[in-house]
């Protein structure tokens, strides 16, 4: 029988400060960090900061990134092009520890999966409020080829596409903001 996801609770105030604790200056480990590594790939920054309806920052959110290497190869051995287990893949950052609540992961660019998908960060936000994490993308604006072909980001308006595209902000360096509700609220994507 295959295992199902468990219902969500109500994120709460203090949510963020379980998750990454040591970002938060707390005593205890956490599972994963901001920062990931690719031996001979070109590091990136990708900052940002959350919005909510109102426009104001959130300063405890939490977000996750899962993505493939620079070479398009994800960290699961069920990936057909043969996992690359020296990289993770996998980041966690909350909000609220840097200047007006921005997040910052370092990280590398990651190559197109293969089946036409463009370079993209899977994203998972949680956040005070939410009854259900969500899931959106960050893309490149860079790779503006490859996104134009991408058969996921065909499937969303063109007017609001944008809101999926990281900008740069000098070399090896992104802005990727999220709006959670409001005028250029970010798309997000079911399960």
């Amino acid at each position: 029988m295959p295992l199902k996801q468990t219902p969500s609770q109500t994120i709460g105030p203090y949510f963020s400060f379980g998750l990454v604790p040591e970002q938060y200056g707390y005593d205890y480990k956490q599972l994963a960090g901001n920062e990931l590594a690719e031996e001979g790939a070109a590091p990136i920054t990708i900052r940002g900061q959350v919005f909510d309806g109102n426009g104001e920052t959130v300063r405890d959110a939490v977000l996750e990134l899962w993505q493939a290497d620079s070479r398009g190869r994800y960290a699961h051995a069920r990936d057909p092009r043969g996992a690359n287990t020296a990289f993770g893949g996998f980041a966690r950052v909350g909000t609220g520890t840097l200047a007006d609540n921005f997040f910052e992961f370092k990280t590398v660019k990651p190559g197109a999966i293969g089946d036409g998908q463009a370079p993209h960060i899977t994203v998972v936000l949680f956040m005070r409020g939410l009854l259900n994490h969500v899931y959106t993308r960050i893309y490149f604006a860079d790779e503006e080829a490859a996104n134009g072909a991408d058969p996921v980001l065909a499937l969303v308006e063109t007017a609001r596409r944008e809101t999926l595209i990281a900008r740069r902000e000098g070399e090896g360096a992104y802005r990727f903001d999220i709006h959670m509700q409001g005028d250029g609220e970010t798309v997000f994507f079911d399960a």
